[in-house]
């Protein structure tokens, strides 16, 4: 498959132009490389290790939900230059997805996620600049029961905040780090608000809106997508691929 082609479908695919993304996801190709892809890496995060993997592996192409510039597009020094380096020493391309990938209705981290819970999205949720981010799903089971559930979703512990009633009805659920989302839950009608990640204020937040939070680990709920993406590339075009497994435990 050539480059190009390969990232003209993925941008319409996950519709990167209909994004309004943080400033340092750069949704897309980030690096190029010389030939055709015939093998894909999929990970998480494009950093030194998944990048050396990816290499190891002799992947063509490295998709990944968090890109190469985070800290912005400065001087190519220091841990970016080397993963620079590194990358282009394989002639690896880099392909990166954030808000896309978080929102798409079929290959998404969000829908990957309630799929993996056994249910079905009941409305959008989540609104991002216009775009919706993860999905409401409805339940009926005691905060116990949807905590296990959880945790046999994302392969790992799930931190719940029981801040709301002990029978969890209706979720609203966005992957990464989207405690934020409290205010719009509690409005939604919502008991229970399902994320990765949350600041200290949560807690109390959580606590004065009557909502248990459950935080199931911004890399958990994340791996979703570029799995599901590669996947799906890997039956549409006759692509070899591998998801490259580095778990931050956050």
């Amino acid at each position: 498959m050539e480059l190009t082609a390969l990232c003209n479908y993925l941008d319409e695919c996950l519709d990167v132009a209909g994004f309004e993304d943080y400033a340092g996801a750069v949704n897309g190709l980030q690096l190029e490389r010389r030939g055709p892809v015939t093998r894909l890496a999929a990970a998480v995060d494009a950093c030194q290790f998944t990048i050396d993997a990816a290499a190891d592996q002799g992947a063509d192409l490295l998709l990944v939900h968090h890109g190469l510039f985070w800290g912005g597009q400065g001087p190519f020094t220091g841990p970016l230059y080397r993963r620079l380096s590194a990358a282009l020493a394989a002639n690896l391309g880099v392909y990166s997805s954030h808000l896309p990938l978080d929102a798409h209705p079929d290959l998404g981290n969000g829908i990957g996620l309630v799929r993996a819970l056994g249910l079905e999205p009941a409305a959008p949720f989540g609104e991002h600049r216009g775009q919706h981010l993860g999905f409401l799903v409805e339940c009926e089971v005691d905060r116990g029961a949807w905590a296990a559930r959880l945790e046999a979703a994302v392969g790992r512990p799930v931190r719940v905040l029981p801040t709301g009633p002990d029978r969890v009805r209706r979720v609203a659920l966005v992957t990464g780090s989207a405690a934020t989302f409290l205010e719009e839950a509690r409005a939604a009608g919502c008991d229970t608000l399902v994320t990765g990640e949350a600041r200290h204020s949560t807690y109390l937040e959580a606590e004065e809106a009557g909502l248990n939070v459950c935080l199931a680990g911004h890399y958990a709920t994340e791996c979703f997508g570029v799995k599901a993406l590669a996947a799906h590339l890997a039956d549409r075009f006759d692509l070899a691929w591998a998801f490259i497994d580095h778990d931050t435990g956050l």
